[in-house]
């Protein structure tokens, strides 16, 4: 009796995992499917920068990169492969990369059909420029564990190989303080070098630009001088105490308020001009972002007092008729803070006739407060003319009027292709390259 049941347990086990595993697989194949021809249908092909392309020569479809994606159903698994069935949604973490076992995953910008418009940096960060430095956002890695990184990196190379020994020559000028700015200028007070970190802001960078209450992702990274931070999902708020806590407790100064003006090379070292002092150093980090000068609709209007680049307290236009527009994930958030406002009006513009790269949080709450009324979306529209109390707009070939007190735009950062190219920067499109 007790073999019988030995070998009943065995044969369910030779058939009952087989089984199961194949109908796993159908069940993730159909999803993935289903994804993809979503994706198909509404045009939302084309990633917008940093993302995953596979070799399907070396891709073994152990689905390691669909599991580890930290957005979630960006990859999947079709005929035995890795496939990117959601690009538009994809912001470029990297945990697809670093997970595969056979290196099948690689992190590239852009598409053979859209091209993303980048300063030329090395493996090192270098520029074309030697002993100029691009970390961060500028550089195409907005997300903040790879800035910071890139920052820690960069001067790690500065450290092994251009430390200057020149009196009244600064080892590196750090421009900007946000992540990649911050590691940047902790690791180069963990090396001992000469330095100074100027910021025309205040410390935060891009995430001080941030709406109330954003949520920020992240991942687990290590911080100079500090130590592990393990958060995953952190606030705006809670982000910006981390790094103030940061500062305090490592005694970093920054030089806050302080804008450069004009970098030059006269005579081997670098001059830096800022609105408060002259630097000389052999060499510069720029961390600046690639949000610092707003992207503009150029239509009427544009220049009127009413018109706003970013959101910061949406408390003060409780009861106030709004218009945001264009936009993703920013111009979503913000336009969902807006409407949690008492008596609040809300219309969000859109181009597109559905949203292309919004979290699915984002999409989910707005489905909602379209269906609560809390906010109004005009898709396929643009903005025409801003007025003192309406805004016009195109509405799929029609000319439209929106009660209006303030509009908020939402259309990303222009490069710095001008700052960049009086240095002598290279600024290069790529079509799907690293």
């Amino acid at each position: 009796m007790f073999e019988f049941y030995a070998y009943l347990l065995a044969a369910v086990i030779a058939i009952g995992i087989p089984t199961w595993y194949i109908l796993r697989n159908v069940h993730h194949t159909r999803n993935a499917q289903a994804r993809l021809k979503e994706s198909s249908e509404k045009g939302l092909l084309d990633p917008i920068s940093l993302h995953p392309i596979i070799d399907p020569a070396r891709c073994i479809g152990t689905a390691a990169c669909v599991s580890a994606c930290p957005e979630g159903e960006i990859l999947g698994v079709l005929n035995g492969k890795a496939t990117l069935v959601s690009p538009t949604k994809c912001i470029g973490h990297g945990a697809c990369e670093d997970t595969c076992p056979v290196d099948a995953v690689s992190l590239v910008f852009g598409t053979e059909r859209r091209g993303v418009e980048l300063p030329y940096v090395k493996e090192n960060f270098e520029t074309n420029v030697n002993g100029i430095f691009i970390a961060g956002e500028l550089g195409g890695m907005g997300l903040i564990r790879n800035a910071t990184t890139q920052g820690k990196q960069a001067v790690d190379f500065i450290n092994n190989s251009q430390r200057t020994g020149k009196k009244g020559v600064l080892d590196v000028v750090i421009v900007g303080a946000g992540p990649a700015g911050l590691a940047a200028s902790l690791q180069a007070m963990k090396q001992k070098l000469s330095f100074v970190t100027l910021e025309q802001d205040t410390f935060g960078g891009t995430v001080l630009n941030y709406p109330r209450q954003k949520l920020v992702m992240t991942q687990p990274m290590e911080i100079p001088l500090y130590g592990k931070v393990k958060c995953r999902e952190v606030l705006k708020e809670e982000l910006l105490d981390l790094w103030s806590d940061i500062i305090q407790k490592t005694g970093l100064e920054i030089q806050s308020k302080e804008k450069v003006e004009a970098i030059e090379r006269p005579n081997g070292c670098f001059r830096i001009r800022s609105s408060k002092e002259e630097y000389l150093a052999q060499n510069i980090v720029i961390a600046i972002g690639r949000t610092g000068t707003p992207r503009k609709l150029g239509v009427a209007g544009e220049d009127s007092s009413k018109v706003a680049y970013r959101l910061l307290e949406p408390e003060q236009y409780a009861g106030k008729k709004l218009l945001v527009v264009v936009g993703g994930d920013s111009a979503v958030e913000a336009a969902l803070s807006l409407a949690e406002q008492k008596e609040t009006r809300v219309c969000l513009s859109y181009r597109k006739n559905v949203f292309g790269r919004i979290k699915e949080k984002n999409e989910r709450r707005l489905e909602q407060a379209v269906k609560s009324r809390c906010v109004h979306v005009l898709y396929e529209s643009h903005v025409t003319e801003i007025c003192p109390e309406k805004v016009y707009l195109d509405h799929k070939g029609k000319r439209v009027s929106v009660a209006n007190d303030f509009v908020f735009i939402f259309a990303g950062g222009v490069l710095p292709t001008r700052f960049l190219e009086e240095m002598g920067i290279s600024i290069v499109k790529k079509f799907g390259e690293r």
